[in-house]
């Protein structure tokens, strides 16, 4: 099969197409023919040498894709196979076949597109654990969301309208905040010429939100806390503006704050099973009838993920990058 690899860490152009082995599925596990794949943020990092696969990973990039089931390992459900399914993996998207286990699959709905399926699993997952369990969000909060147009960010806005969130979000230009608000976004805060501190501080009538989801970190932290309310919850899933945060604790026990975070891809597949299962239960209805449906940037063939990369830099993309493999 073709895949797309690497042999150094550094920029776009260390992608380079490969010729490896159709793998084979292990116990629960189903192989993929797989349509297209998602574009993250982590596969970034994971390019430029920073966030290494876990232990029994494929090495390849790609934690998102879509496609058809070929084959079954033992254990797995035998009406998966010829399934039209998109998965959560944690590696090994950018390939024409990719292993999946069978409890981290969902059945693509009728009428959607294999592109928009490829490009909703990692932002689900994510925005579904961090937001809904671990915010602890409820009906009638608000939520400020940072990169309001990335894929997190949209997949955050139209999850968090659906289950009738007031949303805040920000964003890098008047174009993205305008986007912000056509998905459902109730406040879009232009942070480039405006405080967003201020600006959530007026919108809540000096309240504020009840929860961050934050893919910033760094200096944001402080800020963030600043908008959070009594009670409040900020929730790291990235720490794109640093690792380190100096924070007023006397603050955190005045406001009586939670501060959490996680990462996804090296949590257990039994914890992702159960995750997957809850998605499926509350939220994949929502994209079965086409109450959500993904915000798309740009495809690219599978041979260019170089160029979907350098897309994704540059940050001006809106929505999720996806990678074309199959192309059904």
């Amino acid at each position: 099969m073709m895949a797309m690899g690497f042999d150094e860490p550094g920029g776009p152009d260390v992608l380079r197409v490969e010729h490896l082995a159709v793998p084979r599925p292990g116990a629960n596990e189903v192989l993929i023919r797989v349509s297209h794949a998602g574009v993250n943020r982590p596969d970034v990092i994971q390019r430029q040498g920073f966030y290494p696969p876990p232990p029994g990973a494929s090495p390849i990039p790609g934690l998102e894709v879509s496609g058809t089931v070929v084959g079954l390992g033992e254990g797995a459900p035998p009406e998966m196979l010829n399934r039209r399914v998109c998965a959560l993996v944690s590696g090994g998207g950018y390939a024409e076949y990719c292993l999946a286990h069978s409890a981290h699959c969902l059945a693509v709905p009728e009428g959607m597109g294999m592109d928009e399926a490829a490009a909703i699993p990692e932002t689900l997952f994510t925005v579904w654990h961090n937001v809904f369990e671990r915010g602890f969000v409820r009906d009638g909060e608000t939520l400020l969301v940072h990169g309001g147009t990335s894929g997190i960010g949209t997949m955050a806005i139209m999850l968090g309208k659906a289950f009738e969130l007031t949303v805040i979000t920000t964003a890098g230009s008047a174009e993205k905040c305008a986007a912000a608000r056509d998905l459902g976004a109730d406040l879009a805060i232009n942070y480039k010429d405006e405080d967003f501190v201020e600006r959530v501080k007026a919108f809540t009538d000096g309240k504020g939100v009840d929860v961050v989801l934050d893919m910033v970190s760094g200096d944001y932290v402080a800020r963030n806390i600043e908008c959070l309310a009594d009670d409040g919850r900020h929730v790291t899933i990235a720490v794109l503006g640093g690792l380190k945060a100096e924070i007023n604790m006397a603050t955190i026990m005045r406001k009586r704050l939670t501060l959490t975070g996680s990462t996804l891809r090296p949590r257990s597949d039994e914890f992702k099973a159960l995750l997957a299962d809850e998605i499926y239960n509350h939220a994949w209805p929502l994209f079965e009838d086409g109450t959500i449906r993904p915000v798309m940037d740009e495809s690219f063939p599978l041979a260019e993920a170089g160029a979907a990369h350098a897309r994704m830099e540059g940050g001006d993309h809106i929505g999720k990058i996806v990678l074309q493999v199959a192309g059904d």
